[in-house]
């Protein structure tokens, strides 16, 4: 199969090695001249995915054009928040075909507040459109480290297709019609991280940690049922269980921007160190919006917002969340 990867992040550039060593002829386009050079010349992505040399069959160009036009699956890979434009230019380049797109990208429109299979359901009508997503961190996936995930799509025939394209031998791929609950898992685990990294940053402890996840995860439930979703959903790997791995593991992006948040660093200062985007902070801006739009409570989406953009003490911001009102523990 011929397939274009749109955007040559980690994650965009592990997919494609993936897919270009499972005998697929694979393209990827990348916004940096130096990140098309070294792969094309050293096989190797030196911004995002340094020291891990990839597949001598894997091409990168620097033209979106060039990568999408007779291809039959485009993944699109690229940070949430330019996915919009960057779809725009993916359908200037189409050939007259329709192929299946496949989002790969954590996160929500700042536009619209929708999920990227919804701005690309938009953007690129007459394509059907799939969402992967699960606990996956690309360092792992890249060294064929046993992974599952979902690929999930309103027709289960796309989800399929999805599934038989990706699915190998060390990276395991179900199948889910719930859209809306998969992408919702993926895009809100991210502020979630922060808040743990957060935890972990002050050594609270154990404790803090456990219920934080365990409140998060009835948070995306709550906003997902409000929006649609499947609540089973969000027990299964697009939802705890990339909650979990989020939260907790070392590779997190976004714990790790936490982490730098209880030492008093300002989320800018963290990103100016930084080649990759931690989505957490993109989703935060919007999350609050799309839930009072939709009358439901995140309290701790909303203290992590308060901290990244309000300039709120993270000791504050907990002590809040632990003086709320006494209540009865809801899931929904």
């Amino acid at each position: 199969m011929k397939i274009g990867i749109v955007g040559a992040g980690s994650w965009g550039t592990t997919l494609a090695n993936h897919l270009a060593k499972s005998g697929h002829s694979v393209s990827i386009w990348a916004r940096e001249p130096e990140v098309v050079e070294s792969i094309n010349s050293d096989h190797i992505n030196k911004i995002f995915l340094p020291d891990s040399p990839l597949s001598k069959d894997l091409l990168a160009d620097g033209v979106i054009g060039n990568v999408v036009a007779d291809a039959e699956l485009i993944v699109s890979a690229a940070p949430s928040h330019v996915v919009r434009s960057l779809s725009e230019d993916i359908r200037r380049g189409l050939s007259g075909n329709a192929p299946t797109v496949v989002s790969v990208s954590k996160g929500l429109d700042p536009e619209t507040l929708d999920t990227m299979t919804g701005v690309l359901a938009v953007t690129l009508p007459d394509c059907p459109i799939a969402a992967l997503s699960g606990p996956s961190f690309a360092k792992e996936v890249y060294e064929e480290r046993p992974t599952a995930v979902v690929a999930a799509a309103d027709s289960d025939d796309v989800a399929r297709s999805v599934q038989q394209v990706f699915n190998s031998a060390y990276f395991r791929v179900y199948t889910s019609e719930d859209t809306v609950g998969v992408e919702l898992g993926g895009a809100l685990k991210n502020v979630s991280a922060i808040a743990a990294g957060i935890v972990d940053g002050l050594d609270l402890g154990y404790n803090p940690r456990a219920a934080l996840i365990t409140r998060s995860l009835a948070e995306m439930t709550r906003l997902g049922i409000a929006l649609g979703a499947d609540p089973l959903t969000f027990a299964g790997l697009a939802g705890l269980g990339d909650l979990l791995l989020t939260c907790t593991g070392a590779l997190s992006r976004n714990r790790t921007l936490g982490m730098e948040l209880a030492k008093g660093k300002k989320w800018e200062e963290v990103a100016a160190e930084r080649n990759s985007v931690a989505e957490g902070v993109n989703t935060a801006r919007v999350v609050l919006d799309l839930a009072k739009r939709n009358g439901v409570e995140l309290p701790v989406a909303a203290e992590v917002s308060a901290i990244l953009f309000d300039g709120k003490q993270p000791m504050e911001a907990i002590k809040d969340l632990m003086s709320r009102e006494p209540k009865a523990e809801r899931w929904t």
